[in-house]
């Protein structure tokens, strides 16, 4: 359920512009300092952790939403930015690859697993608790017991259509990912999104409570988004898939505004 994507720029290229585009696109904010070489950097790794309770698990399309709502949460909290207590970790993990990874606990591993410092999102009938950055050889052992593989969900009742006031986070309709799997995919997504967003728009969608939608794209739509120039993750293949294009993210009506093409920084 690791995932090690690529998110690809809006033009379809890797080179710098005014915002952080994504894990291997060495795209830094105007005036960074960061480094261009990725891989050369200290990697870090983002961690989620799904309560999955044998007798009661929560609905697949329901886990993915909140699993992209989770980093976004973490993205905006006051404890990321400036001189926040995680804002150290999310920059160093910002300045390698961006890895996300889903596990799965239940009973008291997830009791144990909720008093280690994050926070916990809480959709439908799922609940994700993300936590700040950490090595990827410094897993807390509460953490690190837990399960990585195996982890699928199902819909009990098909998913209802998008909710087009917020943004969709489409899916490749190609791809069979394991939930987990998907729900880093979907947290990529939203990371990107969230990237391409003024203050005011982060603002409004974060006060509304991150509206999203996630679904799978009919393969018409998809050829339709993949060239749309919205923003796309592309996974490095190192889990599950071949690499390539596995989300795209679409604006929202009202919430989360994302130009089809940006204009070039000159």
């Amino acid at each position: 359920m690791s995932s090690d994507d690529t998110a690809q720029s809006p033009s379809g290229d890797t080179s710098p512009s005014p915002f952080h585009e994504g894990p291997a696109g060495s795209a830094d904010p105007a005036g960074s300092a960061r480094p261009v070489d990725r891989d050369a950097a200290p990697q870090y790794v983002l961690p989620l952790v799904l309560h999955l309770e044998k007798t009661d698990p929560p609905a697949r399309t329901d886990a993915l939403r909140t699993a992209a709502r989770a980093v976004l949460t973490i993205l905006a909290d006051e404890r990321s930015t400036g001189e926040g207590e995680w804002a150290r970790a999310m920059r160093d993990w910002e300045d390698a690859r961006i890895r996300k990874v889903v596990r799965r606990a239940r009973g008291a591993e997830w009791r144990k697993a909720a008093a280690l410092p994050g926070i916990t999102v809480t959709g439908g009938s799922a609940e994700v608790r993300v936590y700040p950055p950490i090595p990827l050889d410094g897993w807390p052992k509460e953490l690190a017991k837990l399960q990585v593989s195996g982890t699928d969900l199902d819909d009990p009742e098909p998913p209802a259509a998008p909710d087009r006031e917020g943004p969709v986070l489409w899916l490749n309709p190609e791809l069979e990912m394991s939930a987990g799997k998907t729900m880093a995919q979907v947290g990529h997504g939203a990371q990107l999104a969230w990237w391409e967003l003024s203050d005011t728009d982060r603002k409004a969608w974060r006060e509304a409570g991150f509206p999203l939608s996630v679904a799978t794209a009919t393969p018409a739509r998809w050829r339709e988004l993949i060239t749309s120039g919205l923003p796309v993750v592309r996974d490095a293949g190192f889990t599950e898939i071949a690499p390539g294009p596995t989300v795209v993210a679409e604006g929202g009506e009202r919430f989360c505004p994302l130009p089809g093409v940006r204009t070039a920084r000159r």
